[in-house]
């Protein structure tokens, strides 16, 4: 029999109840483990981000295949569709989502489980706010892809689409600031699931939608819709029956998850507002340069073999981004997790240990790009003109993610470290300030290499960010930013509440042999 109060059993008892959220390293690291240690910390978080994003991209692909067995005419208008939605709708709502990663990633550190809470009610309350002008907007899209001297029939089918897409920018407004709160808490392994569970109801929806209900190019924008609410639905499951959202607060009952938004000054409004803003220029600026440049192609010699492999490119970046992105996740949660619990030191070596992995991943996908050259095309296209110019481009892409994964892993530090700001005027200087005039310059006049040279343009954009936030990593007072990190949250306000976590994490150090089992 237990001897322990009554009290003590029952924080026992809840903690053993929780997820391993807080058993993100081995406890030995805890215990002054060194880069080996924050190493495994950050690839325990990153590969099921990893797997979450293959599976996502994989909906996207299916999507596609879709739309192409209806034919060119809605294959052309799904594709303008999904672009218009990613350049003004799902990029601003994805963008304003991470604004609260800092917030949530430091308040989980230093174990101020409320500022969790309102960060996740009030930006779901924000991004849905952002999705009526967005809507507003794809409603009009017709008119505005017409004027644009858009073909008709093209924006007549783009718009069919856009209109059933509407519902996505409810469900995502719900999904994004949902994966954000589980990340902030180690929480990476459901997500991964739920991405699963949902890509395998995705061919059966759109076989119902498109063969059985005959919707054509509706059929497609509802059935990712569906596919997103069910993605949306396994997440919020998961949650409910595993109690992250209460329970979890002190001992003492003062920070539990479930205070009142008046009992939340920690959090404020403007504050987080101000995160979400420049976390949303930081991530649209660069989203947007993509699809300027898949614009700019469509000026250059051979315009349609020019912006068919620009299409093939970008979906290649695009597979490729999935790794980065993961990583730059990891290392945010990892550095806000050590800035709230009050350990700049750890953070300095999270950081550190963030860009080296970066560097590695940026030669992995280098030579992965250069190897694939010959081949990686033909997969789409049997088209001589786009062979020729994807491989060409292949190595100049595979050379840029020498700077693109630190990069992106530097802006994790960032994000983490709540400098979304500075990570904003990098982007900026970066790809438009650099980027773009040697892109037009390379391309056009006075080099004239026209494909070649838009890629080269993205080279030196690439490079130029990564040099920028490596050095304002580099740069970085760690003991200020702990500061900070307190003045976020609150801590300072209510005192010292790490020894709250540290209690928790003894308790479930059982449960690691649970997680270590699992990914094995």
């Amino acid at each position: 029999m237990c001897h322990c109060s009554q009290q003590q059993a029952r924080c026992v008892h809840e903690a053993l109840l929780q997820p391993p959220v807080l058993h993100d390293r081995p406890k030995k690291a805890r215990r002054g483990g060194g880069a080996s240690a924050e190493v495994a910390s950050i690839v325990r978080l990153a590969v099921p981000m990893v797997g979450a994003g293959l599976l996502m991209y994989a909906r996207s692909l299916v999507s596609m295949i879709f739309l192409g067995r209806l034919g060119r005419l809605p294959l052309a208008g799904g594709s303008l569709a999904l672009g218009f939605a990613n350049i003004t709708g799902y990029s601003v709502l994805s963008g304003l989502a991470a604004g609260m990663d800092p917030v949530c990633g430091q308040a989980f550190g230093a174990g101020r489980t409320s500022v969790l809470a309102a960060a996740l009610r009030r930006t779901i309350s924000l991004l849905l706010v952002a999705s009526i002008p967005v809507s507003l907007l794809w409603v009009a899209m017709h008119r505005i892809l017409v004027a644009t001297g858009q073909d008709p029939d093209i924006a007549a089918a783009a718009y069919d689409f856009i209109m059933c897409s509407l519902p996505d920018l409810l469900v995502q407004s719900f999904l994004h600031p949902i994966r954000v709160y589980l990340r902030a808490q180690a929480i990476t392994l459901p997500i991964t699931y739920a991405a699963a569970a949902a890509l395998l109801l995705h061919v059966p929806i759109n076989c119902i939608l498109l063969q059985g209900l005959r919707l054509g190019i509706r059929g497609v924008a509802l059935g990712a819709v569906c596919t997103n609410l069910n993605f949306l639905l396994f997440l919020v499951t998961y949650v409910y029956f595993s109690g992250v959202t209460h329970g979890n607060g002190g001992s003492d009952g003062k920070d539990g998850a479930c205070l009142s938004p008046m009992e939340e000054p920690a959090l404020e409004w403007g504050r987080l507002v101000r995160l979400s803003v420049h976390s949303c220029m930081s991530i649209c600026l660069e989203w947007w340069w993509y699809e300027i440049m898949v614009m700019l192609c469509g000026v250059l010699t051979d315009p349609k073999a020019a912006v068919a492999a620009m299409g093939i490119l970008i979906q290649t970046t695009s597979l490729v981004y999935i790794f980065p992105h993961s990583l730059s996740c990891a290392v945010s949660t990892r550095v806000g997790h050590e800035l709230g619990a009050g350990r700049p030191e750890r953070a300095r070596l999270a950081a550190r240990v963030g860009l080296a992995c970066g560097a590695a991943l940026g030669l992995v996908a280098c030579a992965f790009a250069a190897s694939v050259r010959g081949v990686w095309a033909r997969m789409f296209t049997a088209d001589a003109a786009i062979l020729r110019l994807t491989s060409v481009a292949l190595p100049i892409l595979g050379a840029a993610e020498l700077g693109n994964c630190p990069q992106t892993a530097g802006c994790g530090v960032l994000r983490g470290s709540a400098r979304l700001g500075k990570a904003a005027r990098i982007n900026a200087s970066a790809f438009y300030g650099v980027g773009m005039p040697a892109a037009l310059a390379l391309a056009f006049w006075p080099a004239r290499l026209d494909f070649r040279g838009m890629w080269a343009g993205m080279l030196t954009a690439q490079l130029v960010c990564a040099a920028l936030m490596l050095r304002a990593v580099q740069r970085t007072d760690w003991e200020d930013q702990a500061v900070r990190a307190r003045e976020l949250t609150g801590a300072e306000a209510h005192g010292d509440v790490k020894s709250c976590h540290a209690d928790a994490d003894s308790v479930m150090a059982g449960n690691g042999l649970l997680v270590v089992t699992v990914l094995s």
